[in-house]
């Protein structure tokens, strides 16, 4: 099987496998994991922030960091198609108390008067606006890459109105690979900011959640609250520090890919419109006449590929270390079955 469902379908390599053997270990919760607190470090550094914490998941990074800029009752602005919304299990309610302000942006991203119009007035009948949160890839936008002038108005308007800003950096460095800004110049006016180490990144478990001291304080009684520390947590910790050495720069391969498969995949008669492909990530849309995603999902799947059904007729294929120029020939083959009038027609 060629899997371009998620990117967090990658496996870690043999060479990812094998640091763990000679990683010095301790007891993450009394910061005696000295592989983890380097992990920590180093991705502090890279966003610019003054601290961090290792989180298992990067849904952890996104659902303490609400609970730490809100409280009950408080209302969150972000966009209607992002993670935090959609694929949290209602997080955000359950655990925070908080409720959501769903912008309608394009390709997940929103403008500063969507900002300004959104945050609540002052007055006792209505929550208050107290974090902004913004997600960079957009997943579902079809890994569209927030232009950094754009991100440093969203944040400008939600700081000028006291509000916290948060990034879901996911698939952050997806985009500094395509776009060579730095991850920190990105996260620069956001106080709270994560990466995934389990998408692009390929290690099997981890993410790291940056911030200021204070909030990583804060973060860690989080942490304790809902599952305690990892212990021995430099075993995975091992295999994301490997990851910041040796696949930061292979992301591009994997922007490259989709884009080739992106052009190829507009040109197929049965498919009605392609995302904007900036990333990793590739989603389309199947006309009228085509079948419906489901079916093309399940016709991929008998000819050995993975895709994702996003809709009734959006498909979603994602690139990553697991799947190279090959598999992204035996993809298009498949689509070009399915989706090519001309090519049923001969067949």
């Amino acid at each position: 099987m060629y899997d371009f469902y998620a990117d967090t379908k990658t496996k870690p390599t043999p060479q990812m496998r094998r640091v763990v053997l000679d990683c010095v270990v301790g007891d993450e919760q009394k910061d005696e994991d000295p592989t983890t607190t380097e992990l920590c470090a180093r991705v502090a550094k890279l966003l610019g922030k003054e601290a961090a914490v290792f989180l298992p998941s990067g849904t952890m990074c996104n659902e303490i960091a609400i609970k730490v800029h809100t409280n009950p009752g408080d209302e969150v602005i972000c966009e209607q198609s992002c993670h935090i919304i959609n694929f949290e299990t209602g997080g955000p309610a359950a655990i925070s108390g908080v409720m959501i302000k769903a912008l309608h942006g394009q390709n997940g991203m929103f403008t500063p008067d969507q900002v300004k119009d959104a945050i609540r007035p002052n007055s006792r009948y209505m929550p208050q606006s107290t974090l902004l949160c913004v997600e960079q890839t957009a997943n579902m936008g079809g890994g569209a890459i927030w232009p950094l002038e754009q991100l440093q108005e969203v944040a400008a308007v939600a700081k000028d109105a006291g509000m916290a800003t948060h990034m879901d950096g996911a698939r952050l460095m997806n985009a500094v690979a395509k776009t060579g800004i730095p991850a920190a110049t990105y996260a620069e006016n956001y106080d709270t900011v994560w990466i995934d180490f389990t998408k692009g990144l390929g290690a099997p478990v981890g993410a790291v959640l940056a911030g200021s001291r204070e909030f990583i304080a804060q973060a860690w009684r989080l942490k304790q609250q809902i599952g305690g520390a990892m212990r021995q947590s430099g075993i995975v910790a091992s295999m994301c520090l490997y990851a910041l050495d040796h696949h930061l720069d292979r992301l591009s391969d994997d922007n490259d890919l989709a884009q080739s498969l992106g052009y190829q995949i507009s040109r197929l008669s049965l498919v009605k419109e392609v995302l904007p492909v900036e990333t990793n990530i590739v989603i389309f849309d199947l006309t009228d006449t085509a079948p419906t995603a489901a079916e093309i999902v399940a016709m991929l799947r008998n000819d050995g590929i993975l895709a994702g059904a996003f809709g009734e007729r959006r498909i979603r294929i994602v690139t990553h270390l697991d799947v190279d120029i090959a598999a992204g020939e035996a993809l298009m083959a498949s689509l070009n079955k399915h989706l090519n009038s001309n090519a049923q027609e001969v067949a």
